[in-house]
């Protein structure tokens, strides 16, 4: 039997050749996401973009950075939803191991990097759930460990924590004591830290299930998913393996930042799941038929506690927070 720690483990039954995020079905076969769950999704991040665009003086080329973009639906929703003048100045990428997929509007860069240098949105929307980390335990005599996994799912204790972890535990996390166990975040830090460094001047926001230092999780947040069902989190290609992201950790010092829910951010972009008046019915039934569809599904959205509690870090660079997000009820800073 092979062990290694989870990190490893981790990137090999993700992003492997043969890995889970690698098959032809995509994430949508297997979870669904706030942009699988409703068009109105895409259409709040375009209005985003489109205050990021009027924040920013409208440059001549606004870039929109779809970061984790599956199979490209986001990126595609955001688009069909934006004004045509605006489509015009965009410089659409969507970033993503994955082959390109059949269908994604030709104007879309596919790529693998995060591109540099460029001015706009750049949102990522459950990505950093995905970044490979390292489990830890507390054992016995009160010595922080890496946890190591076999293949199957099985797992033990291994050597202590490397100088570098062992500060981020510190840093991050609540006093630990025997058998409790820490996801080191510390790899999701520093891909934002690179993703966030990637603008010129922009907006970039980090959408995921989260916690910060005062609401660490008890227990380990590490799952699997597959075929709509939560399974146990095996390291062998079958299903996705996630855990939730310290979203505090994560922020880039010295740049702006705020963070709150997404019922909260969805709400100032204007996705409502108010009921349309009874009197439509009867006026136009099938319009209150659209509607009230409609409201259902901005109420999955801003529900919270299901998509509305994923929590949302916007950070600012080199610009001012647009209008839609200035800071509102609900809002921290970090």
């Amino acid at each position: 039997m092979t062990w290694t720690r989870w990190r490893p483990a981790m990137e090999r039954a993700l992003y492997a050749a043969d890995g889970f995020y690698r098959r032809p079905e995509g994430p949508a076969g297997h979870f669904r996401t706030s942009v699988h769950a409703s068009p109105h999704y895409a259409g709040a991040v375009a209005r985003l973009l489109t205050g990021v665009d009027l924040a920013l003086g409208h440059p001549a080329e606004l870039a929109l950075v779809d970061v984790g973009a599956g199979r490209g639906e986001l990126t595609a929703g955001v688009l069909a939803a934006l004004d045509p003048a605006l489509r015009d100045r965009l410089r659409p990428y969507a970033v993503e191991l994955a082959d390109r997929p059949a269908g994604v509007p030709d104007a879309v860069v596919w790529t693998d990097r995060v591109p540099q240098g460029v001015t706009g949105l750049l949102f990522a929307n459950e990505w950093l759930d995905n970044v490979p980390l390292d489990l830890a335990e507390v054992d016995a005599h009160g010595v922080a460990r890496y946890v190591e996994v076999s293949e199957d799912g099985d797992e033990r204790l291994g050597a202590e924590l490397e100088p570098a972890d062992a500060a981020w535990v510190r840093r991050w996390w609540p006093p630990l004591g025997p058998e409790h166990r820490v996801e080191i975040g510390r790899p999701r830090d520093e891909r934002w830290a690179e993703a966030v460094g990637s603008l010129t001047r922009g907006l970039a926001v980090a959408v995921d299930y989260g916690h910060t230092r005062e609401s660490r999780p008890p227990f380990p947040t590490l799952t699997g998913f597959r075929a709509g069902r939560e399974v146990a989190p095996v390291p062998d290609g079958s299903c996705d393996l996630t855990a939730h992201v310290a979203l505090d950790a994560i922020a880039v010092p010295a740049v702006h930042s705020l963070w709150t829910t997404q019922r909260e951010a969805l709400r100032a972009l204007g996705v409502q799941g108010a009921r349309p008046p009874l009197a439509l019915a009867s006026t136009d039934p099938a319009g209150y038929l659209r509607a009230l569809s409609g409201a259902g599904e901005a109420a999955e959205l801003t529900d919270p506690a299901g998509l509305g509690g994923f929590g949302w870090l916007v950070q600012a660079v080199r610009m001012p927070v647009p209008a839609a997000l200035a800071p509102l009820e609900g809002w921290q800073t970090l």
